[in-house]
């Protein structure tokens, strides 16, 4: 098991090699960011990258903020040379490049809660739940793992400026639904009554980039990243007033602001302190 001290040994940045037990052959990168004062009480909030698999500018990005909200964050880097392209990562490998499904065993949507175990079991935290921040493709990734059930431990999650969405509809085929899946009407039901925060850039709009996803299955979710955010939590509340249930799920709009992981980050970090501080185990 990956010795996971060093993140927390002092206040600060700190990187960690960390070997995930079911891909002991794809090394990730953890880079934590502790705050001066830290102890097992602290809350741990885990962030997602973007498309860059940049998890040490993330790591920044809320070093800056672990101070002021007192929590313990760990950007997980996915490097592109262990875990390839989007369907390692966004995707988080439920099928191969064929369209073959894999076993769960080797979706990578469990990491984090495999990571968040050895924190536990290592005794860095005596926290009973953890917070998710993810942005562009790691929002992807963090709402997409949400969806399978991986949130079991999971206090709060934020899902921020995402390109693409699996739709809470049955009837559209993954990824951009959860069609063609394990996933039932009684599944979709628990994941509508989930408390997943949305957050979009008003400025998001931006259609000419490199990596806005403008396939035909992308551009039905909406003309922008800003506009899919709002019709997927629309379609959450339609879907669960048509399971007769609640819907949990919010949307929040962050204004002026574009496709900008730290400006993201900085609206996220009093919505993920305040759900964490609301049930810390002191």
């Amino acid at each position: 098991m990956t010795d996971l001290s060093p993140l927390v040994d002092a206040p600060g940045g700190h990187t960690v090699v960390y070997t995930d037990p079911a891909f002991p052959d794809r090394p990730l990168l953890l880079h934590g960011a502790r705050p001066r004062r830290y102890d097992v009480a602290t809350p741990v909030l885990i962030v997602h990258h973007g498309v860059g698999r940049n998890g040490g500018d993330y790591r920044d990005y809320w070093l800056r903020l672990v101070d002021e909200i007192g929590v313990f964050a760990i950007a997980v880097e996915f490097t592109e040379a262990a875990f390839p392209e989007y369907l390692w990562y966004h995707f988080g490998n439920v099928h191969d490049e064929q369209g073959t499904p894999n076993p769960r065993e080797q979706w990578t949507y469990a990491i984090d809660e495999r990571l968040f175990a050895a924190l536990c079991e290592q005794g860095l935290t005596r926290q009973k739940r953890y917070g998710l921040f993810g942005h562009s493709a790691g929002g992807q990734f963090v709402h997409r793992m949400l969806s399978f059930g991986f949130r079991d431990r999971v206090a709060v999650a934020v899902s921020a400026n995402a390109g693409t969405y699996a739709m809470p509809d049955l009837e559209i085929a993954w990824p951009f639904g959860l069609g063609k899946t394990e996933l039932d009407a009684n599944m979709l039901r628990s994941l509508l009554e989930f408390p997943v925060t949305v957050m979009t850039g008003t400025n998001d709009t931006k259609t000419t980039g490199r990596f806005f996803p403008k396939g035909p299955r992308s551009m039905r979710q909406g003309a922008t990243r800003h506009e899919r955010a709002h019709n997927y939590v629309r379609a959450g509340h339609a879907a669960a007033e048509a399971l007769g249930t609640k819907c949990a799920w919010t949307v929040i709009n962050v204004p002026h602001v574009g496709h900008d992981g730290e400006r993201m980050s900085n609206a996220a970090a009093p919505v993920v302190a305040t759900a964490l501080y609301a049930e810390r185990e002191t």
